[in-house]
């Protein structure tokens, strides 16, 4: 029975080009993305009122 092996990255969502950088990310990978998983901040009242993000990154599992 072989061992798997998995690599946790983390990538910022801040900004407005989070759709180029999880892109480029993605195609920049070596295996299979196992899973994404956001880091979800408390509820505050900006975040109510979507002036700001409740999203502060997502940690993306990675088997290789």
């Amino acid at each position: 029975m072989s061992k798997q092996n998995y690599r946790v990255h983390q990538l910022d969502v801040k900004g407005d080009d989070i759709l180029n950088k999880l892109e480029q990310f993605l195609n920049n990978l070596e295996g299979e993305v196992v899973s994404f998983l956001p880091n979800i901040k408390k509820n505050s009242l900006p975040q109510i009122y979507e002036v700001t993000s409740r999203v502060d990154y997502l940690m993306i599992v990675e088997k290789i």
